[in-house]
């Protein structure tokens, strides 16, 4: 085979290729900035040089605990600065960072701490109780760490004797952290909502992490040294690979502990926030904020929203307020965001009407992204651009995870064919943008979380005057969605609506109980399946 000489004698090395990673932003944002702002908790104020210091003593005391490459260290935490620095001192020693959701119930997070193996826990007093059930539940015994947050700190017991702050204390600054050997090793792992069965482990490599801050700092806008608020939680996605993404531009990562409307305003307004990523149900928080909470914001604010689009009147009104909206799309298996709903400046002399319907569209590619399409799953040929034929939205390129961790056969099926298939079922404009018109797994967004109807109506089936039951999405002008639940009871058998939801609150996590119930004969097919299309149109107006 005769060799191009654009390849004889010009191999790979040390000199003109490294694998990409997001350390290595961190590594060059502690260089170039090293007195800039980079993390703002309370009181507390870290600098790039300080950030750096304290990831490399975290780094540095998991050694100490013998976790190395292929290991998974396992957080309970919220917002916080501990939450940023394991996103990058777990990686330094070629471990793999599980984000644990903190709205979870005790099942769930012992069967993730199992399937993940997890050596090292690092908790959040906030959540020893839960963390407390969910241990004695696992096989697993992880070492744990207890992280007290003395800005706000938590009237909870410790579930260790090792706390955080000492471990950093008595470890190094300059510890000598190694760079992955190769960019496919994964860096983070996180999990599906489980809408069918058990949660599936969602594998991210260094080269896909690397490539979203590239991607996230093009699709917001950011410049050098952004604000950034945290209101988005940072197990979701690794926050949208936002957590690496601000290093690459040096900018000030705002922690927020909880979201709440006179926290925003006042971090908005005396930080300057320049960026903020959420669900509606931020924006509802800071539309419906009491007149004393709120502060009048004097720049402009990138907002940048997911999950199931708000109605015309909240993006409106976001506008008037001082935010400028960016609509993104993505799953878990596309470390967050992977589409854009990039703006054309020729929308803006359409009517309002027509201008509403643009905004609701879920938009193109990343840049980091190689190809999205919409596509019939079972022949695999693309859908005609007409917006009016349905098929499944596909995505294909180096921010696509690496499969599911321990689960061949999902993985096998999610890229049959050589593309990821979301589950999720749209159409394609004309213009090449998509946007999704149902979803195949009927999974609800309330919120930003993920809501399988199936395990709800798996609860709603137990109740002994239950004879049938149905879950769909109700449209929430402060949620995005929320659970509608249909129920038709035996005969003879009496219940209420407070009583179905009592029942839902004592087996689930409260995010995902029914707000709404409504007794009827439910709709079915000729051959007793339930017909959901219908029951979606009459929970609009239940």
């Amino acid at each position: 085979m005769t060799v191009s000489p654009y390849d004889q004698d010009l191999d790979k090395n040390p000199a003109n290729y490294q694998p990409l990673t997001p350390l290595t932003f961190l590594q060059r944002a502690a260089a170039v900035h090293p007195n800039h702002p980079a993390v703002i908790h309370g009181a507390l104020r870290y600098s790039w040089a300080d950030f750096y210091g304290r990831c490399r003593r975290l780094a540095s005391g998991l050694a100490r605990l013998q976790i190395g490459p292929g290991d998974t260290v396992s957080v309970m935490l919220s917002n916080t600065p501990p939450m940023l620095e394991a996103h990058y001192a777990v990686p330094m020693l070629g471990a793999v960072l599980h984000s644990l959701n903190t709205r979870l119930d005790a099942p769930i997070l012992a069967f993730q701490l199992d399937h993940a193996d997890t050596k090292v826990l690092i908790t959040d007093r906030e959540f020893s109780g839960v963390m407390a059930e969910a241990l004695a539940l696992a096989k697993v015994r992880p070492i744990i760490i207890d992280y007290n947050d003395l800005e706000f700190p938590q009237d909870r017991p410790a579930l260790s004797n090792l706390d955080y702050e000492v471990l950093l204390a008595g470890s190094d600054p300059n510890f000598a952290w190694r760079m992955p050997d190769d960019e496919w090793s994964a860096i983070a792992l996180n999990y599906t909502s489980g809408t069918t069965g058990n949660p599936k482990g969602v594998v991210y490599h260094h080269r896909g992490a690397a490539m979203m801050c590239y991607a996230n700092t093009i699709a917001t806008g950011m410049g050098q040294h952004p604000v950034y608020l945290w209101t988005l939680p940072m197990f979701h996605c690794n926050g949208w690979c936002f957590t690496w993404s601000m290093a690459m531009v040096a900018g000030t990562h705002v922690c927020l502990r909880w979201v709440r409307a006179k926290a925003m305003y006042d971090a908005i307004v005396e930080h300057r926030v320049t960026n903020i990523s959420g669900a509606p149900i931020v924006m509802s928080t800071l539309l419906g904020a009491r007149p004393e909470e709120k502060r009048e914001i004097s720049h402009r604010v990138s907002f940048n929203h997911a999950a199931a689009p708000p109605p015309q009147a909240v993006l409106d009104a976001m506008i008037v307020a001082g935010f400028d909206l960016t609509h993104l799309y993505g799953l878990t298996e596309t470390y967050g965001p992977a589409t854009i709903n990039e703006w054309n400046g020729e929308w803006d002399t359409l009517e309002h009407e027509l201008l509403a319907k643009k905004r609701i569209r879920q938009g193109v590619r990343y840049v980091a992204l190689e190809d999205l399409t919409v596509m019939d799953p079972e022949t695999m040929t693309k859908v005609p651009a007409d917006g009016e034929t349905m098929g499944e939205v596909m995505f294909r390129g180096n921010i696509v995870m690496k499969g599911y961790l321990k689960n061949a056969q999902a993985t096998a099926e999610a890229f049959a064919g050589g593309w990821f298939h979301s589950g999720d079922l749209g159409v394609l404009h004309p213009d090449g943008y998509i946007q999704l018109k149902d979803r195949s797994k009927d999974v609800i967004i309330s919120g930003g979380e993920n809501i399988s109807s199936i395990e709800v109506e798996d609860v709603i089936y137990k109740h002994p005057a239950v004879a049938a039951c149905a879950v769909v999405a109700k449209p929430d002008d402060k949620w995005g969605e929320t659970p509608c639940a249909f129920v038709e009871l035996k005969a003879g058998a009496t219940a209420g609506k407070d009583e179905i939801v009592t029942w839902c609150l004592e087996r689930l996590a409260r995010y995902k109980a029914p707000r709404h119930v409504v007794f009827t004969e439910l709709p079915k097919t000729a051959t007793g399946k339930i017909q959901k299309f219908k029951l979606r149109d009459l929970a609009k107006d239940a």
